[in-house]
């Protein structure tokens, strides 16, 4: 057994050790940095401003042990469920460590969820209280609290303005939490300490509701072992080291920025958390991280903006990132064939000589936007278009793509960036096994695998082997050294009417590729004679190039709906087609009127669309690309 298995196996119960042991190992080291108001009636304060401000892992632990003390003050005890419903703050942090070390199980709500899931969710996993974000969030339990039986408190992390409907729940702030937790330390200076000492690995953790595409949402069962797994397995793949500051931005309601906290924890390493999207160009700069996880749709996001912002400025500047954009994808193409071949990242000294002009041209001011020390951004949730990812790859922003599931506590396999391949999600975590079923269907077996959907076991046995292995629903390869690819979701493969097989995932990721001006595309074609597609538009991209083509002054659905802009994306989409199979090919597609999004039930919060959501709400748009006959 390696060293690296070794202490995997040895791993400690629970998240609450290894936070305890984190504490102890490195008190003053600092932990978390955030974004707070400044004093208006400071010297350099004015309303509305902010600074970053950070915790030691003592500080930390001094106000987790509060937050700990207080729920148990509140009568909470072990495996009993503490929503949190919130933005990606500090506070997340404190109050779920707060109940871990409580011996509570976290169960995570978006905020972005309507007050009717929101209930489901509570309802369903009868949470006793639960952290809130702001009045906002309040409401809506309050709105619902005749289904929420079992909820007798809520703990707000910012205090109201005034009074609040309450409707008999008791209300609190997270400070006043923290009061009553350091007064029960006062008189049981050990309470938090025997919690932690009393759970048991197979005690659950956490209930994290898989968004789903239809119907309501699963509570996954994922107990404290998942946790304590994940982070010795991300910080022993050298994944997460101790010297990084880590940009989280992710949603931490959802398993990908849940995960990440065990290997921050594992490796003590600094993490600076604002979930303001609107913030994430701003902060990177300033924060200047050496690792940054992200969904793939931000990463499609900035090449657009970059591609658009150099379309505008037009003549020399565009060409040049053309040409720029060009040699990085191959640069990146060259080199990792080599690697593969050859265990050298090597490439002829023509394409050398051109990188190095690219670089000093183009590259470098990309990297310089990300903060200018990334050593990797951390994607997953979806797929990445292999072009993006060579793109970036060329440019010195290696993009490590991983691959997991809510199920399996998101880590399974994930690219390292001293050998990560581009169009693959890497290798499998130490102590997570990954193999191919007869029909395509990728296994996965390891200790981050759910223990089953809460009160669903005929739904559980459906995905979960006997023998531990999980069913994930998604097709791929494994090459011989290890490296998994995923060619499509088994759900969304479809054939068309003359039997040939589509992954639409792979005929929109090389769309995505193309067009600089796309935001969400949907192949459609199930047991039709061709393939058509719906395509949003990226209204910061699409926009300008409007006002510069007579277009001046128009909504975004004016836009979308004219000629020119139609005429625009059937370029691309033609351009598509010639890198596709006959069968793949897009006959006709729409421009939608709007984006697709969260709060029209088209994207799930991790961003990923909800294919039945969309082709039901533009129904007529389909059938309007299929009426008459066409030739497949």
């Amino acid at each position: 057994m390696s060293s690296v298995q070794s202490m995997i196996e040895r791993r400690p119960p629970s998240v609450a050790h290894l936070f305890l042991s984190r504490v102890e190992a490195t008190p003053g080291h600092e932990a978390y940095r955030y974004p707070a108001p400044v004093d208006e009636h400071a010297a350099d304060g004015a309303p509305g401003a902010e600074q970053w401000r950070s915790l030691t892992w003592a500080q930390t632990a001094e106000r987790v042990k509060a937050a700990a003390a207080g729920l148990m003050s509140l009568g909470i005890v072990s495996e009993d469920r503490v929503a949190i419903s919130s933005s990606t703050r500090i506070e997340w942090i404190i109050a779920d460590l707060g109940n871990m070390c409580a011996g509570a199980a976290t169960t995570t709500v978006y905020p972005s969820t309507n007050a009717d899931e929101s209930a489901f969710i509570l309802a369903n996993a009868q949470c006793k209280a639960m952290f809130a974000e702001n009045e906002s969030q309040l409401a809506k339990t309050v709105a619902e609290k005749d289904k929420l039986p079992a909820l007798e408190y809520v703990v707000l992390f910012d205090a109201p303005a005034g009074p609040v409907e309450t409707a008999g729940l008791t209300v609190l702030t997270l400070a006043e939490l923290e009061e009553r937790g350091a007064a029960h330390l006062a008189e049981h200076p050990d309470a938090v300490d025997k919690a932690v000492e009393a759970i048991d690995k197979e005690q659950l953790a956490t209930l994290i509701y898989t968004s789903g595409t239809t119907g309501r949402p699963k509570g996954v069962r994922l107990v404290h072992d998942c946790w304590a797994y994940e982070g010795l397995a991300q910080q022993e793949s050298g994944l997460l080291r101790a010297e990084d500051v880590q940009f989280m931005w992710l949603p931490l309601s959802h398993v990908f920025g849940k995960t990440l906290i065990s290997g921050q924890i594992a490796t003590g390493h600094v993490m600076a958390l604002d979930g303001r999207v609107d913030r994430i160009i701003h902060n990177l700069p300033v924060i200047r991280p050496t690792l940054m996880a992200s969904a793939p749709r931000i990463f499609e996001k900035v090449y657009n903006g970059i591609a658009g912002r150099a379309r505008a400025e037009g003549g020399a500047k565009y060409k040049i990132f053309m040409w720029a954009a060009g040699v990085a994808r191959e640069y990146a193409r060259v080199t990792q064939e080599n690697r593969v071949a050859t265990g050298r990242d090597s490439a002829p000294l023509a394409l050398r000589v051109q990188h190095a002009i690219a670089d000093r041209l183009v590259y470098a001011k990309i990297r310089a936007a990300f903060g200018g020390r990334l050593r990797g951004a951390v994607s997953g949730s979806a797929a990445l278009a292999p072009e993006i990812g060579y793109f970036f790859k060329g440019a010195g922003v290696p993009v490590l793509e991983g691959y997991g599931l809510t199920e399996t506590s998101a880590g399974s396999t994930v690219n390292r960036s001293e050998d990560f391949r581009v169009g693959t999600v890497g290798t499998a975590l130490p102590g997570t096994e990954v193999r191919i079923a007869e029909d395509g269907e990728i296994l996965l077996r390891g200790p981050g695998v759910m223990r089953g959907y809460h009160n669903l076991p005929e739904q559980t046995a459906e995905v979960l082997e006997p023998d531990g292995w999980f069913h994930t629903g998604d097709i791929g390869e494994l090459d011989k050294d290890g490296y998994l690819r995923i060619t499509d979701r088994k759900k969304d493969m479809f054939k068309t009417s003359g039997g040939k097989y589509v992954a639409p995932s792979e005929v929109e990721g090389k769309f995505k590729a193309i067009c600089p001006f796309v935001s969400n595309i949907l192949v459609i074609g199930n047991g039709r004679n061709y393939c058509t597609a719906l395509i949003g538009l990226d209204e910061a991209v699409i926009m300008p190039w409007a006002a510069e083509h007579g277009l001046a002054g128009k909504s975004y659905a004016e836009v979308v709906a004219d000629p020119a802009v139609h005429t625009l994306i059937e370029g691309f989409v033609k351009r598509l087609n010639t890198e596709l199979q006959r069968w793949q090919t897009i006959k006709k597609f729409s421009l939608l009127p709007r984006d697709l999004d969260i709060e029209h039930g088209e994207l799930t919060p991790s961003l990923k669309i909800k294919r039945p959501v969309v082709e039901k709400t533009y129904a007529d748009a389909v059938a309007g690309m299929y009426a008459g006959t066409v030739e497949a």
